[in-house]
């Protein structure tokens, strides 16, 4: 699996050990930046790891900034990016199971780089289930999802 993840100063530290972590546990990583601790605007970063998904370049991707939210707001404007901001590991491997989220948000000024590891591999090993007998209705809400979206792209 390729993931591509992108941060604003105030989710670099935390970005950083995540790169390294889930490398070491034999993911791609695709590091957008940014490098360093300079400001920045985590818009850029959020539509980058966006670009990636969307191009085929990256199958899932991680924004971090001081809260997540910023980055998770900029991240869910782009059409097929489903974001969501997770501080906890049921959200991060449930947000992918039933509603096919592809980009984990994070604060790395909220959580410690425990709990963003731990909430990064719960993400990156979650597959999302609505294919699987019995759980058709997670699909059945993710295309209503889409049809939202195809909505809003034609305003």
């Amino acid at each position: 699996m390729r993931i591509a993840i992108g941060s604003d100063h105030g989710g670099f530290s935390l970005k950083q050990e995540l790169v390294e972590f889930l490398a070491g546990l034999g993911y791609e990583i695709l590091d957008l930046g940014t490098d360093s601790e300079e400001s920045v605007d985590y818009p850029d970063f959020a539509e980058l790891v966006g670009r990636a998904i969307q191009s085929g370049e990256a199958d899932r991707g991680i924004v971090l900034c001081g809260s997540g939210v910023g980055g998770c707001i900029a991240a869910n404007k782009m059409s097929g990016i489903y974001a969501a901001v997770c501080h906890d590991t049921y959200s991060a491997r449930q947000g992918v199971e039933h509603d096919n989220m592809n980009v984990l948000c994070l604060g790395g000024r909220v959580i410690g780089t425990e709990l963003g590891k731990v909430l990064a591999q719960s993400f990156v090993e979650a597959r999302f289930v609505g294919n699987d007998p019995g759980q058709e209705r997670h699909l059945r809400r993710v295309k209503k999802i889409k049809q939202i979206e195809k909505k809003g792209l034609n305003k």
